[in-house]
């Protein structure tokens, strides 16, 4: 009598097992802390586009105004008719930006005008709030884009 296929076959012992999982597990120490980091690259690209769309916004206000909004005015200046400070005699109906956005970590963009850099500074003070750090802490500032 032969014996069937099925019945040779083997399951898998422990030690193949143990085996695979030790490799899934070299594997996810590799692959998960790159996975990780990319939220916060891409945090950074959004502060870095959301800063160049408020420097278009602001080059349109001085357009029709004939300057920059005040530190005073800040950047609230784009999105509603300032009511302090120099008022603005052109400012065009509805603004220059339905809002003005938050940093993507839900904090206010600091807005200097006159800046200490150009004609005005923008800053986001990146992940941690504060002003200055280093990697994902660092400040992403309008004169220092890439």
């Amino acid at each position: 009598m032969k014996k069937s296929v099925l019945s040779n076959s083997r399951g898998f012992t422990l030690i193949e097992i143990m085996v695979v999982v030790v490799i899934l597990g070299i594997l996810a120490g590799i692959v998960v802390p790159r996975l990780l980091d990319r939220p916060e690259e891409a945090r950074r690209t959004k502060a870095a586009v959301q800063i160049k769309s408020l420097e278009e916004a602001l080059g349109l206000y001085k357009l029709d105004n004939g300057s920059y909004p005040s530190t005073e005015q800040g950047l609230q200046a784009l999105a509603s008719k300032p009511t302090v400070g120099r008022i603005p005699a052109k400012y065009r109906d509805g603004g220059y930006l339905k809002k003005v956005p938050l940093d993507p970590w839900s904090s206010e963009y600091v807005f200097l005008s006159p800046g200490i850099h150009g004609d005005f500074d923008i800053i986001s003070y990146g992940a941690d709030g504060e002003q200055g750090g280093e990697g994902k802490n660092a400040d992403i500032e309008s004169w220092n884009l890439e």
